[in-house]
């Protein structure tokens, strides 16, 4: 495998960043009511603007109006499933991008079948999950609630993955979504100590931002599927191919959140506190981030 420069990568990221601040784009989120007002002051600290609106009587008028749409299977039941998919049409009419957060998909039936469903019937341009949880959806020998995840939580088993073994099963699940495709492919993203970004083709991008002490917060992971669909929807209105704009914008946006992590985490170590001032530390510090250049960890994997 050969790598670029990881400074000329890192300057690429910036724009994104400047286009999610100027551009403020509404972010329209089905998600996790455990932790849907972190996922709310998250996505206004970084600049967008959250609505959360999951009725079946107004879901598809709010992605209508939306930059992106949020599907998260955190809290799932019947009535938000249905809202799900009332959404995601409204969203594949025009052409707004979705971002999936199959949350604990192997763990029980009906979230997998609600997951493949989604997947099935609608163009989702971004999947954003923990390894176990990617790996139940791209791997079809994995059966429904057999499982697969622990809980929300990746298995320790998974976790052993090397990178080359993740980047496979990430463009495995790209190349299999994409056949549902407007003309933009997927891109998925694995997150954990090492982010990996990548679609059924081109190249793919590590991040190596964060830190242990995001894992301590209920939520982090579902802020970070926030984030990314805020930078969907600028990825998606700006020039260029949408998927390769994705594959970068969804790159800033996994290193704005590791930056904000780590600086979260030494500040609430020079002030003695636990995971609650971490988090406070983490919005605030998406609230105040100006660049990414030189603190983004990050890296181009060509094959």
């Amino acid at each position: 495998m050969v790598k670029e420069d990881p400074k000329s990568l890192a300057g690429k990221l910036q724009p994104w960043l400047e286009r999610l601040r100027a551009g403020r784009p509404l972010v329209h989120c089905i998600t996790n009511y455990v932790t849907v007002n972190d996922v709310a002051n998250l996505l206004l600290a970084c600049g967008a603007s959250p609505v959360m609106a999951d009725a079946e009587e107004e879901a598809a008028e709010m992605t209508a109006i939306a930059g992106a749409l949020l599907i998260n299977l955190g809290t799932l039941n019947s009535r938000t499933v249905r809202s799900m998919h009332l959404a995601a049409a409204s969203a594949d009419k025009r052409g707004i991008p979705i971002v999936l957060d199959p949350v604990g998909v192997g763990a029980t039936r009906f979230r997998t079948s609600t997951a493949q469903a989604l997947l099935r019937e609608h163009h989702i341009a971004l999947i954003r999950g923990n390894i176990s949880e990617i790996k139940a959806l791209a791997s079809p020998s994995i059966g429904l609630g057999t499982g697969a995840t622990k809980g929300v939580d990746a298995k320790e088993s998974d976790l052993a993955d090397g990178l080359q073994g993740r980047i496979q099963i990430a463009r495995e699940l790209a190349r299999s979504t994409s056949k549902n495709s407007n003309g933009s492919g997927t891109v998925v993203v694995i997150s954990g100590a090492q982010d990996v970004v990548a679609g059924a083709n081109g190249p793919a991008f590590v991040c190596n931002n964060g830190c242990a002490a995001m894992q301590t917060v209920t939520g982090s992971g579902c802020m970070l599927s926030a984030l990314l669909a805020a930078y969907a929807a600028v990825a998606y209105t700006a020039d260029g191919n949408k998927e390769d704009n994705l594959r970068y914008a969804g790159l800033a946006g996994l290193a704005a959140m590791g930056i904000c992590g780590e600086r979260a985490n030494a500040l609430t170590e020079q002030q003695e506190g636990g995971n609650a001032g971490f988090r406070n530390h983490l919005i605030d510090g998406m609230y105040r981030l100006e660049r990414l250049e030189g603190t983004a960890k990050v890296e181009v994997v060509l094959e």
